[in-house]
Order: structure tokens, then sequence, then C-alpha cells
């Protein structure tokens, strides 16, 4: 899945914004957006009454002598995706894309989005806001310093404000006359009360010993040897990533839209272990499982998770020293620990070990990633013979996939929401349809589809771009060299410890040499039942250094606005590479494992090279997922395989038909029938 909008990766956001080409102005006769030039106002259907929500978090703002409040869009551990509890923006506002900043002042309410979401905005927002179409902190400050006097304090919730934010609003607030001031009781959640969802209660269960590379205790030894082998020799590791602790202790739950994490911190020091968790949700099972009625170095002491500002603080006025990420770490947690007693690396030591495989979990990835190959299969026979009869739209499409992962084996839903665009709505790089919008699917068009599931045994993520009817040149060609660069960065060797900033241009090449480009990352880390979209590991300037039994994604494409979209998304492997020469050098193993639209590739525009490794891919695909298809008894969905990964010539034409699908498809039947 391309990631335009990273929790700790606010550049990206910039980037994408200007990557992709702004929408025209909103025509101000379209009903289903609000027109508040017009008297009366105008509010489509979809608009949210926010009224008595603003006045009454204006008299909190009062109480605590408040001239402004800031609302982000984020939760305590920056969860890429937000539960429902803590959906304080989109409740305040109405709006709920995901990702936006809203400010109220005692006189004003202002949301601050990018251009993936201005028509979502003026759609769900009734006129008590101020839509601005710009992100970033020196905006809002500029509008902050018009609308409230000299004098006046700012409010934010310091559990809601990473270590950066507060930061670059410190910042940009010195000498403004104005305070910037943290207020522990979020003031959204004191008027929100009884309409607010609840905080989830589903039980926090082991996962099995079968789909876990190392048990708790070990995990917990190796995190100690690395605070003592530490310079700084760091009494205490804090953990504020909720994949953290879910990794850590093999534990996971349903707390977090397709990620399996619950509410949590851990506090690990040399001789004690703290986890802040509501320990309602734990049978007797879990609880003997993490040693918690005892108080030696290798028992789990479980807390309140309200207390974890309380009993840090506490632990932090002894003679102690406390590794943190900076990444994940909170303000509100930031504060309370003394200067000198921080140890601060941009990732904690978690979730720098946690990023490395060892080779139990390369396994469990790899065998998730050929029962997801399945459903995929499956999804693009039945597109095949259902979109040339007009009765599959984008939504209805999603579900169908999401219908078919959920039959397989381990399966635990989702890894994100399925991108389902056909033509135009394939070139918003992160669309996602609805049950109210969407389009139906042609055979003139491209649709991309870029989807992933949750496994006890691993997460996967893939897209695939097809064309079921004749593309044009140009297509074929943008395609074409998406695919090149696809397969250039997933052939390339390269030095053990190279950055993936650097190797991410082998992706882009291609595309660069006609004038062409495409406007997110290139590539993300994955997990092992844990996040979609797992940190440290891509090609990004904040991404670590690239080391053996790390999982990436490499995810290059193409979009022409209002036209069409292509990305050709596969995870793979950091593993050694044979070189001719003695060294330290690495390369990837895709194990994604579904083969490229043959109607879309030109095969002219490959080297010997590059068609060399496309046909040893496809051997791949043929040899690790026929078989399951085999075992299934999928045989439709098999002969589909054994047609599209046919070797590539230079001189043979790349297409292959339903209709000669179904002919071999018919002869294996009466074969096996025999």
């Amino acid at each position: 899945m391309a990631l335009a909008s990273w929790c700790c990766c606010s550049w990206l956001i910039l980037l994408c914004a200007h990557a992709w080409d702004h929408p025209k102005p909103l025509d101000l006769k379209r009903e289903d957006i609000r027109n508040c030039s017009t008297s009366p106002q105008y509010l489509p259907n979809t608009a949210v009454n926010t009224t008595a929500q603003l006045r009454a978090l204006r008299e909190q703002m009062y109480t605590k002598n408040l001239s402004a409040y800031i609302i982000p869009d984020t939760d305590a551990h920056m969860n890429e995706y937000i539960g429902e509890h803590d959906k304080r923006r989109a409740w305040i506002t109405g709006f709920t894309g995901s990702a936006g900043t809203a400010v109220v002042t005692m006189g004003k309410a202002g949301l601050w989005t990018d251009s993936r979401y201005w028509t979502q905005a003026e759609r769900e927002m009734d006129c008590n806001w101020e839509l601005h179409k710009e992100v970033g902190t020196a905006s809002i400050v500029n509008w902050l310093l018009t609308n409230i006097a000299a004098g006046g304090r700012i409010g934010f919730d310091p559990f809601l404000f990473s270590i950066g934010s507060w930061e670059s609003y410190n910042e940009a607030l010195q000498g403004s006359d104005r305070e910037l001031l943290s207020v522990t009781d979020n003031l959204v959640d004191l008027v929100w009360v009884s309409k607010r969802p609840p905080v989830p209660s589903e039980p926090i269960y082991i996962l099995q010993k079968e789909f876990t590379g190392s048990t708790w205790q070990e995990k917990v030894s190796s995190i100690r040897s690395q605070m003592q082998k530490h310079h700084k020799t760091p009494t205490a590791v804090l953990l504020s990533a909720l994949d953290e602790t879910a990794w850590l202790f093999n534990l996971r739950s349903n707390d977090i839209p397709y990620n399996p994490f619950f509410y949590s911190y851990t506090l690990l020091t040399d001789s004690s272990i703290r986890l802040f968790v509501n320990k309602s949700r734990f049978n007797s099972e879990t609880l003997q499982y993490l040693n918690s009625n005892c108080t030696d170095s290798m028992c789990v002491q479980l807390e309140d998770y309200s207390q974890v500002r309380d009993s840090v603080q506490t632990y932090a006025s002894g003679a102690v020293r406390i590794w943190i990420g900076t990444s994940y770490t909170m303000y509100g947690l930031y504060k309370v620990i003394p200067k000198e007693k921080l140890i601060a690396d941009t990732y904690s030591p978690v979730m720098v070990t946690k990023a490395v495989k060892n080779s139990k979990e390369q396994n469990l990835l790899r065998a998730s990633h050929v029962r997801d190959a399945v459903p995929m299969i499956r999804y693009l026979v039945w597109l095949e013979k259902n979109v040339p009869k007009g009765t599959v739209d984008e939504f209805s499409g999603a579900e169908l996939l999401d219908e078919f992962r959920g039959k397989e084996n381990f399966s635990s839903g989702p890894s994100f929401k399925t991108i389902s665009a056909s033509g135009l709505n394939a070139a918003l790089a992160h669309y996602s349809p609805t049950k109210e919008h969407h389009r139906k699917l042609s055979s003139d068009e491209m649709y991309l589809v870029d989807s992933g599931g949750q496994y006890w045994d691993g997460t996967t993520d893939i897209t695939r771009t097809v064309h079921w009817g004749t593309p044009t040149d140009f297509q074929k060609e943008a395609y074409t060299r998406v695919l090149i660069g696809n397969i250039d960065l997933s052939r390339l060797v390269f030095p053990a410890a190279t950055s993936g900033r650097v190797m991410e241009a082998f992706a882009r090449r291609a595309l660069w040499d006609v004038g062409l480009n495409y406007g997110h990352g290139t590539g993300h880390g994955i997990g092992n039942f844990l996040s979609v979209h797992e940190w440290p590991v891509g090609f990004q300037s904040s991404s670590i250094t690239m080391g053996k039994g790390m999982f990436t994604s490499i995810e290059p494409g193409y979009y022409h606005d209002k036209e069409f979209g292509i990305r050709l998304e596969d995870v793979a492997l950091v593993v050694e590479a044979k070189t001719k020469y003695p060294g330290t050098y690495l390369t990837f193993e895709v194990v994604s494992l579904v083969p490229y639209d043959r109607n879309l590739i030109d095969v002219s525009l490959l080297s010997p090279e590059q068609l060399q490794y496309l046909n040893n891919y496809y051997q791949t695909i043929l040899e690790k997922v026929g078989p399951e298809l085999q075992k299934r008894q999928l045989l439709e969905e098999f002969v589909w395989l054994q047609q599209q990964t046919e070797p590539l010539s230079s001189r043979a034409p790349c297409t292959t038909s339903l209709a000669s699908v179904l002919g071999v498809f018919i002869l294996a039947i009466l074969y096996w029938n025999v």
C-alpha cells in the first residue's frame, strides 16, 4: 500500500499534496457540498451540525482560560488507524477524513487538511468551520496569531502531541506573546461524554507459539542485553507504540482498525517489567503466561493504563536513565522525564529489533504470502469473467476480495481498507470506494487494486493493475516502465547497511527517463501479524539502513490525472546476495506471488536481464502457488495461473484471452475425470 501520511513522516504529506494536481474550484451550484456564502446557507444532508459540541467545548475553554484549543487527528500512540473511541477531531468537526487538524477559538473554528480531502470536508462540515487548504504548523500558527490577541493561551492535550509536534508549535510561537499550554484533561473528552464510543474491552490473547519467532522472555532478555551494551547504560526502556508491546509479549487484540493491537505502554527496566493496560481483559491463562503473580525480574507487573504518566514520573525521580524512541513517544510522557535522565533515539531498541525477522518469522511471512496469493488470483479470475457483464463496481469488488481473504486459514481480517479504483479514480493514489461513492468497473479502463490481509503468521500487502480491453500505447508504456522500476529495485545487489533512500531511485529511473514520476514513497516495512506499515524499514530518509531479515514493500507507480493510475506492489525480504567476489552484499527475495497483467506489458521495453528476472519470478509463482490451488481443487484458477506465468518472449505477444484459458481448463477437466 502506497503510504502518503505516516504519522512520523509529515514531510511526505507535503510531498503528496504538491505532487497530485489540485482539484478544480468547487462548483457552488453542486448539491453534494456546502455553500456558506449564500443566504440562507446551504448544507447537504451529509453535513454534521456541530453547534452543540462547539458551544460545550468553548465553555470548557473558558473555564481553563484558553483562547484556542488544538485538536489533532491522532491518538496517544501515533497509530496510523484511529479507534472509534479516539476520533475526537472527527466528532468535533464532522469531517471523517484520516488527515487533518482542527483549531477552535472563542469565535472561530478551522480545519486544515490536504487536497485529498477538500471535497469530503465540504460535504461533511457545516458552516461553523473554515476549511484551510493547507497542511503544516506554519499555516495554523499564522491563523492563530491573526485570531487571538497578545497574551492569549493556546491549549493542547500533551498525549496527542508528539515530541516533534510540540517542538514545531513551540518554536513557531516563540516571541509572539502567546502561550502554548499543556492541558492534561482532554477538553473534547469532557464534552463528548455519553455519545463517545466505549473503550475497547475484548480479551487480550496469547499468539500461539507456532506463530511467533521467540518467546517473550527471550525478547525481554535481548532488549536488556542491548541496554547493558549501550554506552549510556540505560536502566529502562519506555515503549509507547502499540506494536512494540504487542510484539514484545506475543499478545494481540482488536482495539485498532486493521491492526491487532491493544492500548498499552511498557516500562522495561533492568530489574522489572511493567505493563500498563486494562487488567480486566486478561484471563487466568494469560495472567499465568505473563508470570503476573510475582515480582522477580522476569515477572510482568500489571498496572492500570491511566497510571503510566504518574508511574514514569515516579520512576524518573530516582537514579535512572530512560531510553525512548522519539518517533512514538508523546510529549505527555517526554516532559515528565528530566533531560539529564533521558536517552533519546529516533526509534526504540524494540522497534529496531522487531524490524529484523529471524528465520522462523521469515518462513511464517513467506507462508502467509503463498496463501494470500490464492484470494488475489481468485479475484482476478472472477473479475475477468464478470467485468464485461457490467455488474461489478469498485465497492462490491473490494467486498468480494475481503470475503475471499476471510476464508483463508489463520485469517484475521484485512490489513487496511482496500483501494479498489477504476479509471480516473485510480489516478488518486489513496482513493477508496464507499457504498455511496464508487464507479463501475469497465473493460475499457484500467483498474487498480491495493489490498492486504492479516493472518496469524503474517501481514500482507499487494497491488496489481489490470486492463481487460485494449490499452493505449501510452498506458502500456507507463505500466511497463513501472514494472521495470519494480524489477530493477527487486533485483538490485547492494552493500549491507545501505540506506533505502539511496536505492529508491532505481524504482523511478525508467519513469524519469521519459519525464514521468510518482508522488508517494517507494516502500515500507511490514510486520508478522502486526502493522501493514511497520517502521522503521523502507525507502524514506527517516528509515534505518537495510539489513538481512527485513521485509519491505516495493511499490513504484504512475498516476495520470483524471484518466488512470498504475501501481505494482510486492513485499520483499532482504537476503544475502551471491556475488562473484567475497563481500557483504544484499538483495531482495520477493515473497508476493501474483503475476502482473500480460495485457499491459510492452516486452520490447524490457532488457534481456529484466525479461529473464520476470520469467524466473513467474516460474517461482507457479511452483509455489500452483500446488496450493490444486490442493483446494481451484482448477480454473490453476489453469489461469499456468497461462499467466508462461515465459514471456521479446518476439511473442504477451496477451492471453480468457477464452484460451477456458479451453485449457476444459481439457484439464476432461483429463482429470478420466
